[in-house]
Order: C-alpha cells, then sequence, then structure tokens
C-alpha cells in the first residue's frame, strides 16, 4: 500500500494500515476471477497484481474460469501461459455461465478457507489481502469487501479514493457508493475499523468458504451478471451475518464506461432484480415494482420460481426486510422527490380508476377506465416536474397524441410540454400545453381520456388517492 498525502486524516489512516501485524495462522485464500473475451494484458495484470502482492503462504490457489471466451489469445496461447505460473488453475466452460455461475463453478473447485471473488480487470495493492483474511478469521459470518478504488478504462492510471464510502441501493435496486454517515462513523473504534454497509460492490468480494456454500452461495437461478452482490449482501444480513469493508484493503477496478452488448443483458439484470424482490423485500417489493416499471411489466408476465430460495430464507431462519431496513440501512426509507399526489386516479363522473394496459410496443400501450383496484397497473404519481407517471419510475408518462391521453416514455425535454400537467383543486387536470381539461369519454365499447374543453362536468373531475401537500417539491 502506498500512502498517499491527500489530506491528514487519509495519510493517519494509510500509516496505521502500515502498522497493522498480522497473525501467522491466517487462513488461505482462493482467488476466483471469471472472463469473458477479457483483454489479455488487463486479464493477466490481475493475475499478476495478486501474485505480487498476496503473502505466499496466504494464497492457495487462484482459478480463473473462462465463460466461453472467444478471443484466439485467450485460447491455446493463454493455457500455455498459464501452465507456467504456480498456483493458478484455469477452468473452462464449454457453455456461456455468466458471471454469477461462472464464480460458483470456480468456487466449487476452490480448496481455500476463504473465496474471494475478483472481477478479471482489478489491480490489487500491496496489504490487499491479510487486512480481509484477518477481518474473517475473527469473524467467519462476515462478506468483506476492499477498499475499491477507480482506475481509469481509458489511460488506467490509477486513481486512490478519497474519503470513506460504503455501498447502499436504491428502490430500483440499482448500487450506489456515498459516504459513511455519521451514526456509523461513531461506532467505529478506529479509523481503521471494518465499515456496517448495507451491501458490497461485486468487483472484489470475500467470504469464508462453509459459510458461502452453508447460506446458499450465489441465487443460480439468476443469469449473466448483474444484482448478485445485492442478493447475497442483503441474504447474510437478514440470515444472521454482516457486511463490511475493511479499510486497511485497497483494489483497483476498471470501471468501463460502454460494457460490450450491455443492452442484452439489462433484461437479464431486471429479472436478477425480480428474484430478489420477491424472495427477501417481502411487501417491501411493492416500494420496488413502483419504482421499475419495466420489472413490474416483467413479473406479471412471467412469475419467477423463487421456492428454492424462499426455503433456504426458513431453513435459516432469516428475518424479515423491515428489520433490514430498521437496523441497516433506515435511510432506504425516506424517498428523495415526494410526489404531490399518488395512488389510484379515480374519475367521479364513471366511478372508475385510470388503467395502464401494456402493449407489445410502447406504441400499443394505452391508458383506459377499469373498476378500482390494488393492481399497481393503477398506480400513479404526479410529481414537482408536473407529470403524471405510471408508479414513481421515470418511464411512461400521460403525453398527448391527436386529443387522447396515451402512456408515452418520459422525456427530460424542457420544452416538451406534451407532458406537464396543473393538478387543480377543484378535481380538474388540465394540459398546460392546450389549456384542456382531461375527460373520461366512450370509445368503442371502453373508456378512455380525451382532451376536452374545460367545462367542469363530472367527467372532467379526478382524484388522486392520495395528496401529499402542493407545497412540496
Amino acid at each position: 500500500m502506498k500512502c498517499s498525502a491527500s489530506g491528514s486524516r487519509c495519510a493517519g489512516t494509510c500509516l496505521r494500515c502500515l502498522q497493522q501485524k498480522y497473525d501467522s495462522s491466517l487462513p488461505t485464500a482462493s482467488v476466483i476471477i471469471c472472463f469473458h473475451d477479457e483483454a489479455w494484458s488487463t486479464l493477466l495484470r490481475t493475475v499478476h497484481s495478486i501474485m505480487d502482492t498476496a503473502p505466499k503462504a496466504s494464497l492457495k490457489d487462484i482459478i480463473l474460469v473462462d465463460d466461453l471466451s472467444q478471443q484466439g489469445p485467450l485460447k491455446s496461447a493463454l493455457s500455455e501461459y498459464i501452465s507456467k505460473l504456480d498456483g493458478v488453475k484455469l477452468i473452462r466452460s464449454n457453455k456461456r455461465l455468466g458471471v454469477i455461475r461462472g464464480r460458483m463453478l470456480g468456487a466449487a473447485r476452490a480448496t481455500g478457507d476463504v473465496l474471494i471473488f475478483m472481477d478479471s480487470h482489478c489491480e490489487c495493492q500491496k496489504g490487499w489481502l491479510e487486512p480481509l483474511l484477518a477481518r474473517l478469521s475473527s469473524n467467519r459470518n462476515s462478506v468483506v469487501s476492499p477498499i475499491i478504488d477507480v482506475i481509469d478504462w481509458k489511460t488506467f492510471q490509477y486513481y486512490h479514493s478519497v474519503g470513506l464510502h460504503r455501498g447502499v441501493f436504491d428502490w430500483k435496486l440499482d448500487f450506489h457508493w456515498e459516504p459513511v454517515p455519521e451514526h456509523e462513523e461513531k461506532v467505529r473504534q478506529s479509523p481503521i475499523s471494518p465499515i456496517r454497509s448495507p451491501v458490497v460492490a461485486g468487483a472484489v468480494v470475500a467470504m469464508d468458504r462453509h459459510y458461502f456454500q452453508n447460506t446458499g452461495a450465489y441465487d443460480s437461478d439468476m443469469t449473466m451478471w448483474g444484482a448478485e452482490n445485492l442478493e447475497l449482501s442483503i441474504r447474510t444480513w437478514l440470515c444472521g451475518g454482516s457486511v463490511e469493508i475493511i479499510p486497511c484493503s485497497r483494489v483497483g477496478h476498471v470501471y468501463r464506461h460502454h460494457v460490450p452488448a450491455a443492452f442484452a443483458y439489462e433484461e437479464a439484470i431486471v429479472r436478477n432484480k425480480i428474484r430478489i424482490a420477491e424472495t427477501w423485500l417481502g411487501p417491501f417489493k411493492e416500494n420496488f415494482y413502483k419504482h421499475d416499471t419495466v420489472a413490474f411489466l416483467i413479473s406479471k408476465a412471467e412469475k419467477p420460481d423463487c421456492s428454492e430460495r424462499l426455503q433456504l430464507q426458513k431453513r435459516l431462519g432469516c428475518r424479515n426486510f423491515q428489520w433490514f431496513v430498521s437496523n441497516v440501512y433506515p435511510e432506504l426509507s425516506q424517498p428523495g422527490d415526494t410526489p404531490r399526489f399518488s395512488g389510484k386516479l379515480y374519475n367521479t363522473g364513471v366511478g372508475f380508476c385510470a388503467d395502464y394496459r401494456p402493449g407489445k410496443a410502447t406504441a400499443e400501450s394505452s391508458i383506459k377506465l377499469s373498476p378500482c383496484s390494488d393492481s399497481l397497473t393503477q398506480h400513479f404519481e404526479y410529481n414537482s416536474m408536473k407529470e403524471i407517471r405510471l408508479g414513481s419510475a421515470p418511464l411512461f408518462c400521460f403525453d398527448v397524441r391527436h386529443g387522447k391521453v396515451i402512456p408515452q416514455n418520459c422525456t427530460k425535454e424542457t420544452d416538451n410540454s406534451h407532458q406537464h400537467w396543473d393538478v387543480q383543486e377543484n378535481g380538474m387536470i388540465v394540459h398546460v400545453l392546450s389549456s384542456k381539461c382531461m375527460e373520461a369519454a366512450k370509445s368503442e365499447d371502453e373508456m378512455d381520456l380525451f382532451l376536452s374543453v374545460c367545462n367542469k362536468n363530472a367527467n372532467q373531475v379526478w382524484q388522486f388517492e392520495h395528496s401529499h401537500g402542493l407545497h412540496q417539491r
């Protein structure tokens, strides 16, 4: 570890880390690296940085899992190169597994006391391994992570992160970093004490091998990559373990601005998130679905089978998600932009509620009036940007085409006031651009929403289920 002079507090932490003495009887580690068409130099930089920085007595092996790479150099040339490296094993999958299942294949072959899953584009700093092993030696029910530094994907320059951060997520189950809050700082005994973290990043994560296997490993029904770090972290907290970031351990990670074929995997990531919601969130899953409309629509079309994970939950005697919100991440329950109105949108004249009807393409979707129900297709929000959205997700907004109210992708363009509405105290909902009112009217056999000249007739009077006060932004 190199100590940089970026702030006296950082330098003080670094010096304390350098002064740490570790027991000679640390557990051994197996480092598992799953890769698919990784650049030769990046992959070998990762491997050699592990070998150059890890104490030989602590490093049992490095297990490379080739997830059906197609690049020529990663075939026979890699096999030959790896055969000359002591303690490095190469496993080749004959079908595409994705990172999650690839890591599990590697874990099944590992013999070290501790498993360390690492992305194939990392660089380890001197002294990164010992703090992780020491923590797991004293607390085997933990999932731990180093501080993840940033390596620039274009120049490969290494940037030390300044200040301590923890991993968190929002109701869309997207991962974020945030500074360690004051209440968490207070419970730490010293600047190098572990940082309790709601979740850890997936780039580098370590845990006792038996603990990993006995508490459900990764969810093998998740596909490709994405959100497995959230599932692992939430499950660890709920089922009696803890999740921590170890300040004295540092590993650099290349954050790519462009992930190849990312679009192809977006749906896979959403499906992985649905599995987390259905398995671990309990009643809180409604918050997730309100914030991620695509996930809601997929979950309605194809209910995932989470029975194995639910049995695991029972077997391990896990707590419910309310405990996690109360004890681990209370900030989660405070959403940022409170809507002005939310819930069902009721039409006084017809006595029905607005209802989103998904189509195969956005253009085929529609908004009709249906008997009021608790379906999330009837949950709308009116926000400070004067949009009426399906749920909280910035996906479908009320728009107007040829005088008819339709769902369209929400747009961020400020000059597009097609999607701006004025919800008035008298129950009228006025389309800002046309100054006309939203009205329920029969179209063929169904009730649709149209724009009409405002005349205060009952079919133009609407009522949101919940009012949150117009003064709020």
